[in-house]
């Protein structure tokens, strides 16, 4: 039996998912990595993928590393450094290595000999009615265990496949996953793949259906579960900026973010350089906002802390702010008091 989670946002449908574990449900299951609690079979909804952002999660999402993340991702990459800048705890999850093993946008777009992000998006053009667009993303020869039950990697995919479709001039996505960690994890998938649902859409020159996820294994792990206690819903500012484009433009953007993350992360590159870099961009002006948090995130950590509200106000993504500022006070460096005025 499927136990269902819909609503119009992420926020709406991620605070369901937290209701249901603060309510008790879930069932006590051991994991490699310590107990959990799991709710067996289940299935979400998001009716406006563009609504990606969970902002009731307690401490709140890296958004800094979420946006890395799709650039990473949208440009079939694998390597770590790229991320780990971002994110410096993500070794402990997913390994030490020059490369991820389960990297999804070099499973999507190289691993098995093809760029499936191109050939969905050349099927689909050519026979819309199309229903065998289902991109690969578990590859059994590298991500079955070993016989004896041991993981081959620390980083084997949660997500399984994806499965695309047109209906009624929209495109609609449905993502396979065989386990997902609400708290961890969950932020983070919503917003890679309703992003990446959102690109095709606009290659396709077509509006967005709803974002739908089956998860076989929703868990939170006993260590997390205090704070999704702590999680409830909060003023959400709306999410105002579009990263559909024509396939060529969007490719184009995408490898101009790439570029700049790589200045972002090197050491060698100032503050001053980085404020060029974000002023000097020509890039879409959804894609300009991405830029900004990024290099804001670069300056926190150069620690010129006092530099990075002139960089911020000029990012025209509410809850992009939002979401920013949050993160700046779980850095122990940002003012709570901000938050009403950005989600009024």
């Amino acid at each position: 039996m499927f136990r269902v989670f819909d609503g119009a946002t992420a926020d709406a449908v991620w605070c369901e998912m937290a209701y249901a574990f603060r309510n008790g449900e879930g069932v006590s299951q051991p994991s490699r990595i310590g107990e959990m609690r799991e709710i067996l079979h289940s299935a979400m909804s998001i009716s406006d993928p563009t609504q990606r952002w969970v902002t009731s999660r307690e401490p709140t999402i890296n958004l800094a590393f979420a946006l890395a993340e799709v650039v990473w991702i949208v440009n079939g990459r694998n390597d770590s450094a790229f991320l780990n800048y971002f994110n410096r705890r993500l070794p402990k999850f997913a390994g030490f290595g020059a490369t991820y093993h389960g990297a999804y946008g070099h499973r999507l777009r190289s691993n098995i000999g093809i760029d499936q992000l191109q050939r969905a998006y050349e099927v689909l053009n050519a026979k819309p009615t199309s229903r065998q667009i289902v991109l690969q993303i578990w590859d059994g020869r590298i991500d079955l265990p070993q016989r004896t039950g041991e993981e081959i990697s620390s980083d084997v995919p949660c997500n399984v496949v994806s499965i695309l479709k047109i209906r009624s001039g929209k495109l609609e996505w449905m993502q396979i996953m065989r386990s997902n960690d609400i708290y961890l994890g969950l932020p983070y998938n919503i917003v890679q793949f309703t992003t990446l649902q959102e690109v095709v859409a606009g290659w396709l020159n077509l509006e967005l259906g709803e974002y739908n996820q089956i998860s076989n294994s929703l868990h939170v792990y006993e260590r997390d579960l205090v704070n999704v206690l702590r999680s409830h819903p909060k003023p959400c500012a709306t999410n105002t900026d579009s990263l559909a484009l024509p396939k060529k433009e969007s490719e184009k953007a995408f490898v101009e973010l790439a570029d700049n993350i790589e200045a972002i992360i090197n050491p060698s590159v100032s503050v001053n350089s980085l404020f060029s870099l974000f002023h000097n961009s020509k890039l879409p002006p959804a894609f300009k906002n991405m830029l900004c948090v990024l290099c804001a995130e670069g300056i926190r950590r150069r620690q010129r802390h006092q530099a990075l509200n002139d960089l911020l106000s000029e990012c025209t993504n509410l809850i992009y702010n939002q979401l920013y500022d949050q993160w700046l006070v779980r850095c122990g460096i940002g003012d709570d008091s901000r938050q009403a005025a950005i989600v009024r």
